[in-house]
């Protein structure tokens, strides 16, 4: 039921091949708002039947463009107005996601008192981190800090009126989509908040080094994506980590076949740079209270990563320079034990 707390909020859950993972994202939205539209990105398994079992609105997107979170969440968000014009904030949830008991109360109570607030987040976990280091590494990235931020991650609420203002997400984005429009909301005065509280539970379900792999090919294609649109305003958005993957992922391994060719084995040095850059990563994870074996899971996550994010990168400009429009980067599908096609 809809409570005087969250009257004027809905609910917007994007999914696609989620399987089982979607009734649990619908029922803990149901206990806390009837208001809730699920949008549908071309499902073949019985996401669909699912979410009409549970009697949400559903929305199926046709294949008539492309399939984007972007996408998803701009037709679901227009499709809530239509069904509750009186709506004043939207939460976006991700079908893999359960949101926390009482969360949309809390983040109402933050956008409704302070007015400068665009979206506002709060703690994200990982449902499994033990279930393998993949899923680990998620949760640890999900532990992002506290206060303004730049991004939100996807999963947050959002103030109908900036949404409507920047004219919603870049639906042409593939990723990197939240933090394109957070960093629109922010250059119009906007602030993006996260809180301690808990927000929701995320479910990766990430067991294989190929899925790691193409996650990290889609950060990096995000990255890229991002840069090229807001990398040179003032904010100078994932400037640093752009850098920091063309430096770890492509210069230094040139600078060290040419150093090799020409000093031989003293021309290895520079490889040094690798275990120093994950020790660096370890300190600061500790430092952060996070276990010595996690940290160093993260730092060889944040070193070797590298070049797979230089894949997405140079993904992205292939596709820019034969004009071709790029295609989802998914990295879950056909591992969901609980979904068909997921």
């Amino acid at each position: 039921m809809t409570s005087p707390e969250t009257s004027g909020v809905a609910v917007v859950v994007i999914g696609r091949n989620e399987g089982d993972r979607i009734a649990r994202a619908l029922v803990s939205v149901l206990n806390q708002t009837r208001r809730v539209v699920y949008v549908d990105s071309g499902s073949t398994d019985r996401s669909v039947e699912l979410a009409a079992s549970l009697d949400a609105v559903v929305l199926e997107l046709d294949g008539s463009a492309p399939f984007t979170a972007a996408r998803a969440r701009d037709e679901g968000f227009k499709k809530t107005l239509s069904l509750y014009p009186e709506t004043e904030y939207v939460q976006f949830l991700d079908g893999d996601c359960e949101l926390a008991e009482n969360w949309l109360a809390v983040a109402q109570g933050i956008v409704g008192t302070q007015p400068d607030v665009a979206v506002v987040c709060g703690r994200l976990r990982e449902r499994r981190p033990e279930q393998s280091p993949y899923n680990r590494l998620c949760d640890i990235e999900w532990d992002a800090p506290l206060g303004d931020t730049t991004a939100s991650g996807g999963i947050a609420m959002m103030r109908v009126l900036a949404f409507q203002q920047v004219d919603g997400h870049n639906q042409r984005l593939i990723a990197g989509e939240d933090e394109d429009i957070c960093a629109r909301l922010r250059n119009r005065g906007w602030r993006v908040v996260r809180i301690n509280a808990e927000m929701a539970t995320h479910d990766a379900h990430m067991t294989r080094f190929r899925q790691w792999w193409r996650r990290a090919v889609r950060s990096g294609y995000a990255c890229i994506e991002v840069t090229s649109l807001h990398g040179g305003g003032p904010m100078r958005h994932w400037t640093r980590m752009r850098n920091s993957i063309l430096f770890w992922g492509l210069i230094l391994p040139l600078v060290t076949v040419a150093a090799a060719w020409l000093a031989g084995p003293w021309g290895l040095l520079p490889l040094v740079g690798y275990p120093l850059l994950a020790a660096r990563i370890v300190l600061n994870k500790r430092s952060q209270g996070l276990p010595t074996r996690h940290a160093a899971l993260y730092a060889a996550s944040c070193v070797g990563g590298k070049f797979p994010q230089l894949l997405g990168m140079a993904s992205y400009w292939f596709h820019r320079l034969l004009r071709r429009t790029p295609r989802l980067i998914e990295y879950k599908n056909g591992d969901s034990p609980s979904s068909g096609d997921a």
